[in-house]
């Protein structure tokens, strides 16, 4: 039986013909923009009001801001298999290219910590988040543009 491939939380990245971006919105008052995108109202102080939020496709690319890796099994809430071994994983800090603001993600299988430099050039990638039965939960992921050392 085939999976099916389902975002971790619907609207917050598309894979479109021009490439896998992370959706955000847009106050048309003030231009503020937010991701996670904002459907509700404006959380900025100084918008005038009553404009309507937009959602945006980001920057497909930026540099990164700060990264680390995380050696060591979350809590709950965290979901992972505690008979299965721990794999260690690469969180990244990036600032988008155009829109200026840092977005946190995981870094795609196989980067490590060793693969990064602040100011590095790294592109939003689709991955997978975990899968069972009848699910492929997909999320964004940042990896390196090639040659960008």
């Amino acid at each position: 039986m085939a999976r099916t491939r389902t975002p971790v939380v619907s609207g917050w990245f598309a894979d479109t013909p021009e490439g896998f971006r992370l959706l955000g919105t847009e106050c048309s008052a003030c231009a503020a923009l937010f991701f996670p995108r904002e459907d509700a109202y404006c959380r900025n102080p100084h918008c005038p009001g009553g404009g309507a939020l937009v959602e945006v496709p980001l920057s497909p690319r930026g540099r990164v801001w700060s990264y680390t890796d995380g050696r060591y099994r979350p809590p709950a809430p965290y979901v992972s298999d505690p008979d299965a071994p721990w794999e260690p994983y690469t969180l990244v800090a990036v600032e988008l290219e155009a829109e200026g603001m840092v977005v946190l993600g995981q870094a795609a299988p196989g980067v490590t910590v060793a693969d990064l430099e602040v100011g590095m050039e790294v592109e939003v990638v689709g991955g997978v988040l975990d899968e069972d039965a009848g699910t492929t939960w997909t999320t964004w992921r940042f990896r390196p543009v090639e040659g960008a050392r």
